[in-house]
């Protein structure tokens, strides 16, 4: 690669043009260190120069634009180039010359478009989505007549990174929710002299909703982005296609195991989070209504039937299936780019607290006579 030059003042004639002599590679790659200290150069020599690129070696289509500019659009009078220099100029040109479309209104066919394109879309994602669960099924079926074959290495680290690595974070934010729970109920109930039913509130709102919906969206944000960027990352480094060529089904060594493994550590994280939340809210209730912790277990099984917890524990595994397989879905989507990657680990989580806001609702709607008491 040979430095660009450019030597620009006036000829030795009187009264002569300014000339302006152009040397080495005018590229991208060379220009781009001292790129604005050329371009001031160019704009200086001007239009009416005398311009002599016979000395340029290579010439893109950088180059040609610095050039382009410095002519204020205009091929000058004076040019000495050769017919490959002018033709990297002349396309130069010709894109400039190019109007810019005109943007319309927005129109009653637009948006059918726009609406028609989203539904394809979500036809698409759902057609992956069935796909991928009916292969998981096949997986299963299959492992349960070759039980020598079920990846429990993979499923065991699994278990271990969505469910021990959770219970740190799932503690402090169940704490703090019970902490605040508590605060804003009693604040409320003083008011009425209804003390004592903050056991009533903090028993069904967390065991029962509070609780699995808020261990899911720390999982779908924690351990559904990680699945997510895991096998997005194995594809854009061709690792997906390395197992394919060797014959290893990647729903069986890397997805079933994901699944597996949040599906069993879900309900124990909604155990763990609701008993650090119940705690939380015992803590604020002795202090701000002076509710013995004594009084607080007692009454608890009382008022809060144990179908409650059955409800949670339930909701947690289903709630487990559910990012995970959507957090795998998407990252088997994920094209070989950096930006497909970070795009796909978005949506997989903003899908999945999505679909789990969607099953509890159905929840919500199935059990409604169950657990309430009367």
């Amino acid at each position: 690669m040979r430095a660009p030059t450019a030597s620009c003042g006036p000829s030795a004639g009187k009264g002569a043009k300014p000339e302006c002599r152009l040397e080495g590679d005018w590229t991208l790659r060379a220009l781009a260190p001292r790129a604005d200290e050329y371009r001031r150069l160019l704009a200086r020599a001007g239009h009416d120069a005398s311009w002599k690129l016979d000395g340029i070696t290579r010439l893109d289509s950088f180059g040609a634009t610095l050039l382009w500019h410095a002519w204020r659009e205009q091929w000058p009078q004076d040019l000495s180039a050769d017919d490959e220099l002018r033709t990297v100029i002349g396309r130069i040109e010709a894109t400039a010359a190019e109007p810019l479309p005109e943007r319309g209104s927005f129109t009653l066919a637009d948006a059918v478009v726009v609406l028609g394109a989203g539904l394809l879309g979500f036809a698409n994602h759902l057609a992956g989505f069935v796909r991928l669960a009916g292969q998981l099924c096949l997986d299963i079926a299959y492992l349960l007549h070759h039980p020598r074959d079920w990846p429990l290495r993979e499923i065991s680290a699994n278990l271990y990174k969505v469910g021990a690595k959770a219970t740190p974070v799932a503690a402090l934010v169940g704490f703090l929710i019970g902490v605040v729970l508590s605060y804003l109920s009693a604040l409320q109930l003083q008011a009425f002299g209804a003390d004592i039913y903050i056991v009533n509130i903090l028993g069904l709102g967390i065991v029962r909703e509070l609780g699995p919906v808020l261990v899911s969206v720390l999982v779908a944000g924690r351990s559904g982005s990680a699945m997510t960027a895991q096998l997005g990352v194995m594809r854009v480094t061709e690792e997906l296609d390395a197992l394919s060529a060797m014959g290893i089904s990647r729903t069986l060594r890397l997805v079933l195991p994901k699944v597996v493994a949040l599906t069993i550590a879900m309900p124990l994280l909604v155990l763990w989070t609701s008993a650090v939340a119940l705690f939380g809210g015992m803590v604020s209730a002795w202090v701000q209504l002076d509710l013995g912790f004594g009084f607080f277990l007692d009454t608890l099984p009382r008022v809060v039937p144990v179908a409650n917890l059955y409800i949670g524990i339930a909701k947690g595994a289903v709630f487990g299936l559910s990012i995970a397989l959507v957090a795998c879905h998407f990252g088997l989507r994920v094209r070989p780019n950096t930006e497909s990657l970070s795009a796909n680990t978005t949506a997989s989580v903003v899908s999945a607290i999505t679909v789990v806001i969607l099953i509890d609702a159905v929840f919500a709607i199935a059990t409604r006579s169950i657990g309430v008491p009367g």
